[in-house]
């Protein structure tokens, strides 16, 4: 499986929403909550600018949020991206 990093923060619903899926699908994720300027500045640097969380990659792929991640599952792609 994949290694998949997640970028959020604890407030965050939508960075719920995806660990909840992640979580179903059985994939370990490393998160990193960016509440911490020097996270969230990675963060933004790594995305090419993105501010918003949750900030999704597994492997290489940047997924996006919480709602990519949804659309990914919903076209029955989320599963292979897992895979590598």
């Amino acid at each position: 499986m994949q290694n998949v990093t997640i970028y959020s923060t604890q407030i965050c619903p939508h960075c719920v929403r995806a660990k909840m899926l992640l979580k179903k699908k059985g994939a370990d994720f490393k998160e990193i909550d960016v509440s911490k300027t020097e996270d969230r500045d990675a963060m933004i640097e790594k995305t090419g600018g993105a501010r918003t969380v949750p900030q999704i990659y597994i492997g290489n792929t940047h997924v996006g949020g919480a709602d990519d991640l949804y659309e990914l599952e919903s076209k029955g792609k989320l599963d292979e991206l897992l895979a590598g």
